[in-house]
């Protein structure tokens, strides 16, 4: 392969008479494949803690970004808010289509490492991040151009769909950048290194965190940009997580790398991907239906009702984040151990992944009777809109624990590579059941 003093080689191989090519790697960071044993000899408690923790933390971190935009939304008016809560709908399904696919990737990668087939491993990865830039690009074109129709089926109100399409313009024009990380987000996290991904998931939390008061109510230097402020504030947010992940990707240890290789697009590891990973994107893109077919309905009573289903909504990220970053723990080890035939310990993560999420669920049970005045407040100062609020979120938090069965079983699913059975829970959880008996 070279000088053996070189600091960079090109790996390579030769087959058939072709040669295949490889990114070029420094020396001092190429690392075997195989090395990634952990994940079928250390204990299983301690395994996905370890692996959990940190997506956890990152997952809170986040579900305070959602909070604090919010928040400060909020603070321009109650248009606004609503505004915002019309929006997710979209927000979400931008969100659903870019990790779905990549949670298809990320349950090919963990097989393939765990069955100790480094090639196959490499070419899901590429595939991810050129796959998911294209799907960016498209969502950025097509929520944008739908927004002003989309609001309208909502609310009659023109400041209302002002702002919203105000707000979206600029969010959406980050989807690309979204899709591109959730891509290396979802290949770090099927190596094992959830550490780096929470460092970067959190850079970029933490930099919206800060910029969102800065640009939103133009703060030293920086001009009063309103609804506007608080986009561009959380479109550099995801800039800088991706930044993140490229340096990590460029100077750190991973054991999975990009390639371009005569067998980097073949068609068999494809359709594993989508197997996976379409079911994993209508898995995520459900609450986007369901939200939208509640709003329909609450909008015929009263625009409170939107108001308070779009607060509930960003309440419980503090709940549901938290729990999918155990299920992002949990999903490469299943697969990794699934790969390398180790059942028996499969259904030991899946129970131990299941008794942590219910205990999360439990806490926020118990929040939401004893102060959803005071979390209902955090975005309103209206009378109405807190006693409306607080009454829902009681009745809605009765189902909080019985839901980490379908969300730790859909985890579970995905990351064996079962992706339909996966989405038929979700379809059941989502949309079978609840959307009926709404409108009943």
């Amino acid at each position: 392969m070279g000088n053996a003093k070189a600091i960079f080689f090109l790996v390579g191989e030769i087959n058939k008479g072709k040669y295949s090519f490889f990114l070029l790697v420094p020396k001092e960071k190429r690392i075997p494949q195989m090395q990634q044993t952990f994940m079928k000899t250390k204990p299983v408690l301690p395994l996905v803690l370890s692996m959990s923790l940190p997506m956890v933390v990152s997952m809170m971190v986040a579900s305070l970004y959602n909070i604090v935009d919010s928040y400060y939304v909020a603070k321009i008016s109650e248009d606004a808010m609503t505004a915002l809560s019309l929006v997710f709908p979209v927000q979400n399904l931008i969100n659903a289509v870019t990790i779905g696919f990549s949670i298809g990737a990320n349950a090919v990668i963990s097989y393939h490492l765990g069955a100790q087939d480094s090639q196959k491993a490499n070419a899901a990865a590429t595939q991810s991040v050129v796959f998911n830039a294209i799907y960016g690009l498209l969502l950025t074109i097509g929520c944008i151009a739908v927004m002003p129709f989309f609001l309208r089926l909502f609310t009659t109100d023109e400041q209302v769909v002002d702002m919203g399409v105000r707000y979206s313009r600029i969010a959406f024009a980050f989807a690309v950048f979204i899709a591109i990380s959730m891509s290396l987000e979802k290949i770090f996290q099927a190596a094992g290194k959830m550490l780096v991904t929470m460092i970067c998931m959190m850079s970029g939390c933490v930099a919206n965190i800060l910029l969102d008061p800065i640009l939103i109510f133009g703060w030293g230097p920086f001009p009063e940009m309103g609804m506007e402020g608080a986009a561009l504030a959380t479109g550099i947010g995801q800039t800088l997580s991706l930044a993140m992940y490229c340096i990590c990707y460029f100077v750190g240890k991973l054991p999975v790398r990009l390639c371009f290789t005569a067998n980097t697009f073949n068609p068999r590891l494809t359709r594993k991907m989508y197997s996976v990973g379409i079911p994993a994107t209508l898995n995520l893109a459900l609450p986007s239906l369901l939200i939208s077919c509640l709003n329909v309905l609450l909008a015929a009573y009263s625009q409170i009702y939107v108001l308070v289903l779009g607060v509930y909504y960003k309440l419980q990220t503090f709940l549901y984040l938290p729990a999918n970053g155990i299920v992002q723990g949990m999903r490469p080890i299943i697969g990794y151990n699934f790969g390398a035939k180790e059942y028996s310990r499969v259904e030991k993560i899946y129970r131990v992944a299941l008794a942590i999420s219910a205990c999360i669920m439990a806490v926020g049970t118990i929040l939401c009777w004893s102060i959803p005045g005071k979390l209902i407040g955090l975005f309103s100062t209206n009378a109405d809109t807190i006693a409306v609020g607080s009454t829902a979120l009681q009745i809605i938090s009765i189902g909080f624990v019985v839901s980490s069965i379908s969300i730790i079983s859909c985890g579970a699913l995905e990351g064996l590579g079962m992706g339909f059975p996966s989405f038929i829970i979700s379809l059941l959880r989502y949309a079978l059941l609840i959307i009926p008996l709404a409108f009943f």
